[in-house]
């Protein structure tokens, strides 16, 4: 079954970035509609290509799609919808409040939790009032909201005042302030959501252990919010006919692989299987042949893949070197291979004789797993996310829970559950590992993000402009904003895959971090096919489809550009990660 089989009206698409939920969505839409039903797909995305996919310029409004009768799209801007959050929160303080006192409530609005329950507040119009979507047979959104958000939204004590700064920072309740007129629309959205008769949330992934990690941690967020009628869809599955290509073989051995090793509960939805296709899935054409694959026609034989790639990782792995020391970060969206890019590099520092230290902040990530072996000069650690978010969370508990009633308390708990909540409760341990770049090389695997540097940049202002003290603020995390954008000491690495989801999301980060007063010093484009070498046709028609990421990357988005291709051999353990810096 190339497609799910889907029945209700509404219909979610969600996984991680890069695994093809929007062309997984435009194509579900496309084959309902081409079987005379009504369909309208929502994009909810800030970095939506949902314009791209379908071949139309795309509004805040229904429009509808040449050549396809009875489907239309629009793309909902979370990015607008946050603004305009913004400036309903802070506009009544201008004027009346410090200027340190505004920018610090402004980056409290600028996070990921604000664009999402912003986004929340536009498309529940769409789910809970009935009447908007009525002239629909179907409506299909293409990036679900996180379970994070829809329990933020269950709790009763959203919908009460805003809890004052005595959350300690926690800076995702601000989106709902003033909201009770939205009440009883965001309950019929949820109980909506959670209606099997009337919702079907798929769980897309590639036959990837980390995208499939992911689709499992969205499962168990969904079912403990009653939310059971998911399927599983797996994109991307390369399944060819007898081949010597090294490349197709260890891709179809590593996705067999990584299948069998499906968690349990996983494996027990109902599963749809669309194959790896040659051509990209942009435009009609590509859309249907994602639900009908044997309609393809066979990948060209002469493919022209000129194109001036840039140097490996090894070359920048020379740059670097260069310094003697230094805090080297390696940032990006989940499953683009950060983990490996990052030590790729530490390995590679320390065998050129350097002392280095690998960490992470990332709980998914195993770092110590990815290596295997001990390396002289070279020690592997991790900042526990759990262990911090536990000690943060006490810490606010006691200071702001005896003052709360039960509901206030558990909209805080709730609260000090969020994203934004890890970031700021990591960020102490974070300074401290930064601090020992001083003497040595330090390598962590998933910075902070611009915006989260911001928000503690932003509180920092706001406590001196009110007590003029900076209290008894460690030193390491007094000095922590100066040495991330000192070029001299920090090296922000931008890891992304050759595809558009990916680099588009990377531009976003770039950009974020720009707003933190924080240039990368590089992008490193990891699992090429283009590079790899391959003959086998298919993957070679994917692999010239790379190129234009590769151009913008390398042309116009970073001063320096590392390639490193998509390897036979997995990347782990020592002698496995030194195949990419070689």
């Amino acid at each position: 079954m190339a497609l799910p089989a889907l029945a209700t009206r509404h219909l979610f698409f969600t996984g991680k970035g890069g695994v093809g939920k929007t062309s997984l969505a435009c194509a579900t839409g496309l084959a309902l509609a081409d079987s005379g039903r009504r369909v309208l797909i929502v994009s909810t995305d800030p970095a939506s290509n949902l314009d791209e996919v379908l071949g139309v310029a795309l509004g805040q409004t229904p429009t509808a799609v040449p050549g396809a009768a009875g489907l239309c799209a629009l793309n909902i801007d979370p990015e607008a919808a946050a603004h305009d959050y913004r400036e309903r929160m802070v506009a009544p303080y201008r004027g009346l409040l410090p200027a340190a006192a505004i920018a610090s409530m402004e980056e409290q609005f600028s996070g990921a939790c604000t664009v999402e329950i912003a986004a929340f507040d536009e498309f529940s119009k769409l789910l809970g009032e009935p009447a908007a979507t009525v002239q629909f047979d179907h409506v299909i959104f293409d990036t679900a909201p996180t379970g994070h958000t829809l329990r933020l939204l269950t709790l009763p004590s959203a919908w009460s005042e805003f809890i004052d700064s005595s959350t300690g920072g926690a800076s995702c309740l601000g989106p709902l302030a003033g909201l009770e007129k939205q009440k009883a629309l965001y309950a019929a959205t949820v109980a909506r959501l959670a209606d099997p008769a009337e919702t079907t949330v798929v769980l897309v992934s590639r036959p990837d252990v980390s995208a499939l990690r992911e689709a499992e941690r969205t499962r168990e967020e969904l079912a403990a919010l009653g939310v059971r009628n998911l399927q599983l869809a797996l994109n991307g599955v390369l399944a060819v006919a007898a081949t010597d290509d090294p490349i197709a073989r260890a891709m179809m051995a590593r996705g067999a692989a990584a299948l069998a090793g499906m968690p349990v509960d996983l494996a027990a939805l109902p599963v749809s299987s669309t194959p790896l296709l040659a051509l990209g899935t942009v435009g009609l054409k590509a859309l249907r042949l994602m639900a009908d694959p044997a309609r393809a026609a066979p990948p060209a034989l002469t493919i022209e893949t000129e194109t001036a790639l840039p140097a490996g990782l090894s070359t920048l792995v020379d740059e670097l070197a260069q310094a003697g020391r230094g805090v080297i970060l390696t940032m990006g969206k989940g499953g683009v291979g950060k983990t490996t890019v990052a030590a790729a590099i530490a390995v590679a520092l320390a065998r050129r004789g350097h002392a280095v230290q690998l960490s992470t902040t990332d709980p998914a990530a195993h770092v110590a797993a990815a290596i295997q072996a001990s390396v002289p000069g070279l020690s592997v650690g991790r900042i526990d996310p759990a262990a911090e978010v536990a000690r943060y969370q006490a810490e606010v508990l006691a200071k702001a829970g005896p003052t709360l009633d039960a509901n206030g308390r558990a909209m805080l708990e709730e609260d000090l559950r969020s994203p934004c909540t890890e970031e700021i409760a990591v960020f102490r341990a974070f300074a401290r590992a930064v601090d020992a770049g001083q003497d040595s090389f330090v390598v962590l695997d998933t910075a902070p993000t611009g915006h989260t540097i911001l928000l503690l940049d932003a509180a920092e202002a706001y406590h001196r402009e009110v007590s003029r003290t900076q209290g008894e603020m460690p030193e390491a995390v007094r000095q922590l904003l100066p040495r991330l954008r000192d070029p001299a000491l920090t090296r922000v690495l931008i890891v992304t895959l050759a595809e558009a989801t990916p680099v588009h999301e990377a531009e976003r980060l770039q950009a974020d971090l720009a707003r933190a007063g924080i240039a990368p010093f590089a992008w490193v484009i990891n699992q090429s096919l283009l590079a790899s070498g391959t003959r086998h046709p298919l993957l070679r028609e994917r692999g010239a489809a790379e190129i234009p990421f590769i151009r913008r990357v390398a042309d116009q988005l970073s001063p320096r550009c590392a390639l490193v291709p998509w390897l036979p051999e997995a990347p782990v353990g020592v002698d496995g990660l030194s195949q990419l810096t070689r």
